[in-house]
């Protein structure tokens, strides 16, 4: 097993297989995208674009990228551990075909994510749509694992709302944006760290292990650090490894409270309705309503509720008196005091607070 916290210099490959089965918590990789350029790109101006001409972005076939993707797609199903999350970006070059090797070695794709890149580079040639996204696949180990996906804290960062599939972050430009002494960038494809800050907190925790296979420049290093993750980076180029490196030392960790995070609701201890009310938190008798005042419900001893001639759970008569399959009674029921309602999940909240600092 490879040390925590390192960048390392070589063939990813090779490196890959030294590190231990299922040690790795994420493994997020910007592989090379195959764009097959061949002619040089100018400007109106006649001065020219800064392409991906690298040597390491090209394969003879579609066959031989096919092998390479195949090869370390494998070690990363390997070393993840049972529930672990494989974030792969590519563009329309490629990411069809890493798809299909994906699913080939058994991943579960969990989602497509759509970058929309709010500030692209123009199509200059006009022969074209402007390419203003690239697409990230999220998967996990297998289908009937469970996986960590930060759900609540992601709808913290989206103002109150679900966070969608489709993510409006700017490419790298002004500060940023690393250059060369001559003023072109230090690396081609240099991703933001906005977006490997999303990807991170969406689906890892504080300490755990992440690991980039295609470093670059180094952001998913520099995300990791300052949002207390441990980090492995692998690249085989030494100029992007000290770019890397120098990124790293500037980067600051985040103080432990800022970094740490609201459980899901899955992982918190159960609380049953009927321990509230066995607890006189909510008592037999109070009367239930929703957030319209519309349905009220009578709380019974065993912790059922009352409506008319319909008993049942919290759950079961939130829905059938709406008319619904399913229904969450928790996000559903209040209880009313005199100046204000109050949500029972809220209730529920300030309950298991006090009975994990009693314990």
């Amino acid at each position: 097993m490879r040390k925590k916290n390192q960048i390392l210099l070589g063939n990813s490959l090779e490196i890959l297989k030294k590190i231990s089965n299922k040690s790795v918590d994420l493994i997020f990789a910007d592989p090379p995208y195959n764009l097959q350029l061949k002619d040089t790109l100018y400007r109106p101006d006649q001065t020219t674009v800064e392409a991906v001409t690298n040597d390491w972005d090209k394969f003879d076939t579609y066959a031989a990228y096919d092998k390479f993707c195949l090869t370390w797609l494998k070690e990363c199903k390997r070393i993840l551990k049972d529930g672990g999350a494989l974030w792969v970006i590519g563009s329309y070059h490629n990411i069809l075909r890493l798809g299909t090797c994906i699913q080939d070695l058994g991943f579960w794709i969990l989602n497509d994510i759509i970058w929309h890149k709010t500030n692209p580079m123009p199509n200059f040639r006009g022969t074209r749509f402007t390419n203003a996204h690239e697409t990230l696949l999220w998967c996990t180990t297998s289908r009937n694992v469970k996986y960590t996906f930060n759900y609540q804290n992601l709808k913290k960062l989206n103002e109150g709302k679900q966070m969608r599939s489709d993510w409006y972050i700017p490419v790298c430009s002004g500060k940023e944006r690393l250059r060369k002494d001559n003023n072109q960038r230090s690396h081609p494809t240099q991703k933001p760290e906005a977006l490997l800050y999303r990807i991170l907190l969406s689906s890892t925790s504080k300490d755990d292990l992440v690991l980039d296979p295609f470093l670059g420049s180094g952001t998913t290093a520099v995300v990791a650090k300052k949002l207390q993750r441990n980090f492995i980076g692998i690249d085989q180029d030494p100029t992007y490894i000290s770019l890397a490196k120098k990124r790293l030392s500037k980067a600051k960790v985040l103080k432990d409270d800022v970094v740490k995070l609201i459980q899901s609701r899955r992982d918190l201890p159960k609380i049953p309705f009927g321990e509230l009310v066995e607890q006189g938190i909510i008592p037999p008798g109070a009367i239930l309503t929703d957030a319209k005042d519309r349905y009220k419900a009578t709380v019974k001893i065993d912790g059922s509720v009352k409506i008319d001639n319909l008993s049942g759970s919290i759950h079961q008569i939130g829905a059938k008196i709406q008319g619904l399959p399913s229904c969450n009674g928790w996000d559903f029921w209040h209880v009313k005091n005199k100046n204000s309602i109050i949500l029972l999940d809220n209730i529920r909240a300030n309950y298991r607070n006090k009975k994990l600092l009693l314990n």
